[in-house]
């Protein structure tokens, strides 16, 4: 949709565009606002702000990237904006301390990964990047001064974060109540439409809405997206939890992780993260209620898709033959580790699965040993402390971990 084809729209193509900007999100700031600019015809100016504060990407951070793709389907003019100035800062939004500032060439070896991984799902022809050091470095005192005039001391401590951090006499540092207001900024520089980012980001978005009406522009609407929970099904998505699913890691783990999640997790995923139509996910589940699917052939679409995404079709299918000949044929993983150990007390489960790595403490062997997690050539192992005799043996412990294990 270019500015020369804009023209108004019909209530029904309006009504067309709003159900699948409306799908997964949590909140809309808002929707009268967001009809009246669809409704003119023009793309909307759609932004995006990532601070580059780590270097990979997960499946938490593209529930909000999948949403702007949605918007790029609609022909809307998307701004990935890449926070390589408010990235030396960190976002308090939902810190319960101050963040470690990051280096310039830090931030800008991050930023250099992110660009690579986000244009696996937008797409980089009708993408535009930009860096909010091109307008924020720029600024002196002076235009610190006017922006801080925009708001109030008592406007800022409304967010929780920063309530709760002042209640409990932690630290909060001066350029970290700075932080809103640039992200606001930001918003005035790139004269967005529309701002997006998960829940927690709800109260900069808005501060972006405010400032630009102080400023003299329409303000944008906001939309949130929720925070995704992780394999766990409990927690937010995250790697410092380890309940993460990487986009660059490697097919087979990717594939592996998402076959782990739960039945009912799988369709807030295929929600949040699939390009499938909400019809075609319901009827999907439908069938999966009356028995008609296998919840484990639902949850291998998924996991084709989303590993297809981010490691090309070749690596998806090799992930899914790897997948069903390990857990459903009972073979073995072709990148199994090697052990080898003399005959005697190394020999002993206790001993050779720590060794090996496979847990961390003789006591976590001994513990998944009574919980009858461990098999020797198939057979259950009862015994922590009987040695094998001398031979080849391909250990399982639980459903994912496997170790071929020589005995001499």
């Amino acid at each position: 949709m270019s500015e020369k084809e804009a023209s108004k729209l019909s209530q029904a193509e309006v009504d067309k565009q709003m159900e699948l900007i409306k799908r997964g999100a949590v909140e809309l700031v808002s929707e009268e606002e967001m009809r009246k600019k669809i409704a003119r015809g023009k793309p909307m100016r759609v932004k995006l702000g990532m601070d580059p504060t780590a270097p990979d990407l997960h499946l938490g951070h593209t529930v909000v990237l999948q949403k702007m793709r949605q918007f790029q389907q609609l022909g809307h003019h998307i701004m990935f904006l890449i926070g390589d100035f408010t990235g030396r800062i960190g976002d308090p939004s939902g810190r319960s301390d101050t963040r470690p500032p990051l280096t310039e060439a830090q931030v800008m070896s991050n930023a250099e990964t992110y660009k690579k991984q986000v244009f696996k799902i937008l797409d980089p022809v009708k993408t535009e990047i930009c860096f909010n050091s091109t307008w924020q470095a720029p600024k002196n005192f002076a235009d610190v001064l006017k922006l801080c005039a925009c708001s109030t001391v008592a406007r800022i401590m409304e967010r929780d974060d920063f309530a709760n951090r002042f209640r409990n006499n932690l630290p909060i540092s001066l350029h970290e109540l700075l932080y809103p207001m640039l992200q606001g900024s930001d918003s005035i520089a790139m004269e967005s439409d529309v701002e997006l980012g998960g829940t927690d980001q709800l109260f900069n978005l808005l501060m972006g809405r405010h400032l630009q009406g102080q400023f003299g522009q329409e303000p944008q609407c906001v939309l949130t997206v929720p925070l995704l929970e992780g394999l766990d099904g409990v927690k937010k998505m995250s790697k410092s939890l380890g309940n993460y699913v990487g986009i660059d890691e490697p097919a087979s783990q990717i594939f592996g992780k998402l076959m782990s999640v739960s039945d009912e997790l799988m369709w807030r995923y295929f929600e949040l993260l699939s390009d499938k139509s909400m019809a075609d996910i319901n009827a999907m589940r439908q069938e999966v209620g009356s028995g008609q699917l296998h919840p484990k052939l639902a949850k291998e679409e998924l996991a084709m898709e989303l590993t297809a995404r981010y490691q090309g079709e070749k690596a998806a299918q090799e992930a899914r033959q790897e997948f069903n000949a390990v857990f459903a044929d009972g073979g073995v993983p072709d990148n199994t580790p090697e052990y080898a150990c003399a005959e005697g007390e190394d020999s002993a489960p206790i001993a050779f699965l720590t060794e090996a790595g496979l847990t961390a403490s003789r006591g976590e062997a001994r513990r998944l040993v009574a919980q009858k997690a461990l098999s020797v050539d198939e057979t259950i192992c009862e015994d922590p402390l009987a040695p094998l005799k001398k031979g080849s043996y391909v250990i399982k412990l639980g459903k994912k971990r496997f170790l071929k294990l020589t005995v001499k």
